[in-house]
């Protein structure tokens, strides 16, 4: 088995989802206690906030060449915004980087699922380039409104970082409210599976997550 790297703590709680995935998807691939082996560099989020995306990309730089020196073999970075310079980052290290766009797009190719409701931060929503990786996949993004897309990048910012989930009714509404129009929806924000599951909704969700982990995990026994 490859060594796993993982870009975390862009936020702390949805890596902590991730190792949770982690070791529920290793109980069911592999034998009783076989976990493979999994570094984590846990980025200061305060820090990665502050800045501009030049520093940030410097941010995830360090973090995936100080992964590729203790060992790493795979790395994928654990958020779905920092995948804005995600190409950047890939060229910086000899290591495979798996990134969670691509597996969101294979999983949605899978399931025939053509046009989706894209949720995350307001970044995530609005520069495009979630939506144009998305496109080499045939697949149409579709986005909330401007004062709905504001207060889900609140809410992801105020609350699910913080493992509060008071406005788990609103995300439903709002999923909801676009489900005619749309084959399914891609939670593109790490912490949003935590508080929306599948059966919370009507249209067949993609958890970027936990398809991202197990994409991580399946590239590492190949």
């Amino acid at each position: 088995m490859k060594k796993i790297g993982i870009i975390g703590g862009l936020s702390p709680e949805s890596t902590l989802y991730y190792y949770e995935k982690f070791v529920e998807f290793s109980r069911k691939m592999f034998s009783p206690s076989y976990y493979p082996e999994v570094v984590i560099y846990s980025v200061n989020f305060g820090e990665f906030e502050k800045v501009d995306w030049d520093k940030r990309t410097r941010i995830l730089v360090n973090a995936a060449t100080s992964l590729a020196k203790a060992g790493a073999e795979i790395i994928g970075i654990a958020a779905n915004t920092p995948h804005k310079v995600f190409p950047l980052v890939k060229k910086s290290v000899n290591v495979k980087m798996i990134s969670i766009i691509d597996v969101v797009g294979k999983e949605a190719n899978r399931r025939n699922l053509r046009k989706l409701l894209l949720l995350g931060t307001k970044i995530t929503m609005e520069d495009g380039f979630y939506a144009a990786e998305l496109k080499k996949f045939r697949i149409e993004a579709k986005t909330p409104e401007e004062n709905e897309r504001k207060e889900v990048d609140r809410i992801i910012r105020e609350e699910l970082t913080f493992r509060d989930f008071k406005s788990k009714n609103y995300l439903v509404k709002l999923i909801e409210k676009y489900s005619n129009a749309v084959d399914g929806v891609i939670l593109g924000c790490t912490e949003i599976p935590l508080v929306i599951k599948e059966k919370d909704v009507s249209i067949p969700v993609l958890d970027s997550a936990a398809l991202h982990v197990r994409a991580l995990i399946e590239e590492a026994r190949k």
